[in-house]
């Protein structure tokens, strides 16, 4: 996913599950879940809750380089998952990895990093550790004479190839491929598809049966959300709205509602520069909400936000594990500052609002 132009709106889908026996993600693989994938110079880091100090879990991967940039640059949004945590924004953590072309290239792991993971089964994966011998494939004619002539030497019986290929087998089948032990649990991983917002109103169907969505909505909260024509006099460029009555008493969430009745399975919105979609009123202060860049001090711009229909994906091999929320604003340094040579991400701002439906199940 690249940075859009102005005004040009990403949406980001489901796309099927994600095989780790099929599919090697990589830090340029959009996902939902499983384990983060950073470049081979940073260290693979799962910040802590600051409430309850628990490890947090990995939500949500997105590859998005800015246009004219020569980086790589890929965020990572990390939640706990505790029932009292996962609504607060400090109980969420977005960090922001970048690295060039040239860092790419796969290097020896950190001292951290030593346990097998998946990734390392790539065609770019090392032979094991066995220096191959001019003319010889490191199993061949070379090998088999040199263990020949050890085991002789030994006076030990050479074992049949047939029978090492058994043994080797059956200990590969013991290796546990997987996250290190200092990981915490995963949701199933998902591939993320993405698509231009302006495409979903592609086909007359697909319009129809957005109104439709609208029209029903609008029926069930016996409102009718109609947009107005900004103000001409300089007002700041601000929406304004007819003020009808709203069941719930929300108005801004039933703008929410409206703005993606169109794809109401959208499980992301990238809009880097523009402005967000609040399921609720936000803070009057928000501008001083969203704190500056902790590395270089600028100003930061909002960049993404993870929709309510991601919640359903959210699920792990416990039950225990899932997450609730209405809407998760990411907001990321505008010049997206990056210090060469640096082995660690840069942690960015996450604001959280909780689903207003949900106060009706409590």
């Amino acid at each position: 996913m690249s940075s859009p132009a102005p005004d040009l709106v990403l949406v980001g889908l489901c796309d099927g599950e994600l095989d780790s026996m099929r599919h090697h993600p990589t830090f340029m693989t959009s996902k939902v879940g499983g384990q983060p994938d950073v470049p081979s110079r940073l260290l693979r880091h799962f910040p802590c809750c600051s409430r309850c100090a628990s490890a947090l879990v990995h939500v949500v991967q997105v590859y998005c380089p800015l246009e004219g940039s020569p980086y790589h640059r890929t965020l990572h949004l990390f939640a706990c998952p505790g029932e009292a945590c996962c609504g607060r924004s400090e109980c969420w953590s977005v960090l922001r990895s970048q690295c060039l072309e040239a860092d790419t290239t796969c290097r020896p792991r950190p001292q951290q990093e030593q346990p097998l993971s998946a990734t390392d089964w790539c065609d770019s994966a090392d032979d094991w550790g066995i220096e191959q011998q001019q003319g010889d494939d490191g199993w061949g004619e070379n090998a088999m004479k040199q263990t020949k002539h050890e085991t002789a030497q030994n006076g030990t019986k050479a074992e049949d190839p047939a029978t090492v290929d058994v043994e080797m087998s059956s200990k590969l089948k013991e290796l546990q491929l997987g996250p290190s032990e200092n990981a915490p649990p995963c949701f199933c991983p998902y591939f993320i598809s993405v698509v231009e917002e302006s495409d979903l109103f592609g086909e007359d169907r697909e319009l129809a049966h957005a109104h439709e969505l609208l029209r029903d909505y609008e029926k069930r909260e016996g409102i009718a959300v109609r947009e107005l024509d900004c103000d001409e006099d300089g007002g700041g460029g601000q929406e304004r709205y007819e003020k009808t009555k709203v069941k719930h008493g929300d108005a801004v969430f039933a703008r929410f509602m409206k703005m993606i009745s169109i794809c109401p399975e959208q499980i992301l919105r990238y809009y880097r520069g523009g402005k967000p979609l609040f399921i609720s009123e936000p803070p009057a202060n928000m501008p001083q909400v969203v704190s500056a860049c902790a590395s270089c001090g600028g100003p930061r711009t909002f960049e993404l936000q993870l929709m309510p229909a991601l919640v359903s994906l959210l699920r792990g091999e416990s039950s225990e594990l899932q997450l609730e929320f209405g809407t998760v604003l990411v907001y990321t340094c505008r010049s997206s500052c990056w210090t060469s040579g640096t082995n660690k991400a840069v942690e960015e701002f996450c604001y959280v609002q909780s689903d207003p439906d949900q106060q009706l199940f409590k």
